[in-house]
């Protein structure tokens, strides 16, 4: 893939006059027009920043939410680009359409290192449709807008769409610095891992997991296992669990992966006790059991105090840790010790310490830690599943086509 790198280095370091067209990922959690989760839109910034630098005239693309396929407000870009101009302390100027009037207006307007973010990718049926010669309409628009493209919306790059996948075969395309550095952390995850190697998944369901699992059974020297997805797990073994989350389907999978981590010579950690509680409720009395012992009028809400403190030893002792999905209801602060005990140990690791995205970087952000604190936290939760499984990236593997 050419990087950023290249294309300075083509350019002699002077991007003057360049409209420079990025797919950044700016899909953040709304309440209203408040963001209640910048980390994506901090995460654009460096990338956006090195290119106006250089003179460049930056058109951001992105999208928010699941519009479909038309203009609906709720899903505006607009309070995410008021945010971007306060990140990158400069004035930040939107078009109300994304390939329209008003996007051409502006692309034309803007100066050497000007910015503007136009209006949400997915308000145009073009971008997410599975006819091709739709989706490269819609890219042809696009690529109108300027003469290069750099792709960094890491979170997207598993998706075949017209902004991440098609416009890369339309305009001389870059790698930005936001997948360049996901992609090296990736790697060192699959290919060159530190040891001993850590893997930590929660999250609600086994079948969410199942290919990263079965990627990574046989690289990680430990896995360990909580969430609403342990249940499954601990039904395999023969536990009753109540009315906790269980996939019944998923049973004799379960029960193939303790087979075969116990074949492999894998360490698999499952909790010892559990939070249950009789529903699903904050307020909720909440009781601490052990995990063979769970009532049939309970459900499994978080792993318990003393698998908490397992799985952080476990964690603090590896030299790389792979962590995707909460160990329980964080959102609810009887339901939350054991996602905090987990973030906790990860800052704690002497090496490579992965928050995996999605809910995993919700969490460790609504529980008072901050980025710095872990070596990375992806910005692509399913990008990042996707990769661990060993799966064929299309934004990716374009960016490798065109540069060949």
């Amino acid at each position: 893939m050419k990087t950023i790198d290249t294309l300075l280095s083509e350019s002699g370091g002077d991007l003057s006059g360049k409209r420079v067209l990025v797919r950044s990922d700016l899909n953040v959690p709304l309440d209203g027009q408040r963001i209640t989760d910048d980390g994506r839109v901090r995460a654009s910034v460096p990338t956006i920043k090195r290119l106006t630098d250089a003179g460049a005239k930056v058109l951001v693309t992105a999208h928010l939410g699941r519009p479909k396929g038309t203009p609906d407000p709720q899903f505006s870009l607009k309070p995410v680009a008021e945010r971007l101009a306060e990140l990158l302390e400069q004035p930040v100027l939107f078009a109300n359409d994304t390939v329209g009037p008003e996007a051409h207006r502006i692309s034309a307007a803007l100066g050497d290192g000007e910015v503007a973010v136009v209006e949400n990718v997915r308000f145009n049926a073009g971008e997410t449709s599975k006819d091709d010669a739709e989706r490269g309409a819609f890219a042809d628009e696009l690529a109108e807008l300027a003469e290069v493209f750099v792709s960094d919306g890491f979170g997207v790059v598993h998706r075949k769409q017209a902004s991440v996948y098609d416009i890369a075969h339309r305009l001389p395309a870059y790698v930005g610095g936001l997948v360049e550095a996901e992609v090296e952390v990736l790697e060192r995850l699959t290919e060159s891992p530190e040891r001993p190697y850590a893997v930590v998944l929660g999250g609600s369901k086994v079948s969410d997991k199942l290919g990263v699992i079965d990627h990574l059974i046989d690289r990680a020297d430990t896995l360990l296992i909580g969430g609403g997805m342990v249940f499954t797990f601990l039904a395999a073994q023969g536990h009753g669990v109540g009315k906790s989350l269980l996939e019944s389907d998923q049973i004799e999978v379960a029960k193939g992966y303790i087979e075969r981590a116990a074949r492999q010579g894998v360490e698999l950690v499952l909790p010892t006790d559990v939070v249950v509680a009789p529903e699903f409720a904050a307020d909720a009395p909440a009781t601490i059991v052990s995990v063979d012992a769970i009532p049939e009028d309970q459900l499994g809400l978080d792993i318990g105090p003393d698998s908490a403190e397992h799985f952080a030893d476990v964690i603090r002792r590896a030299r790389t840790v792979f962590w995707n999905g909460p160990m329980g209801v964080f959102e609810m602060a009887a339901f939350a010790a054991g996602t905090k005990a987990v973030a906790q140990a990860l800052t704690e690791v002497d090496g490579l310490s992965v928050v995996g995205g999605g809910d995993s970087a919700a969490a460790v952000r609504q529980l008072g830690f901050s980025d710095d604190q872990f070596g990375h936290i992806s910005t692509g939760g399913g990008a990042s599943l996707e990769y661990l499984e060993g799966k064929t990236l299309p934004g990716l593997a374009v960016l490798d086509e065109e540069a060949s």
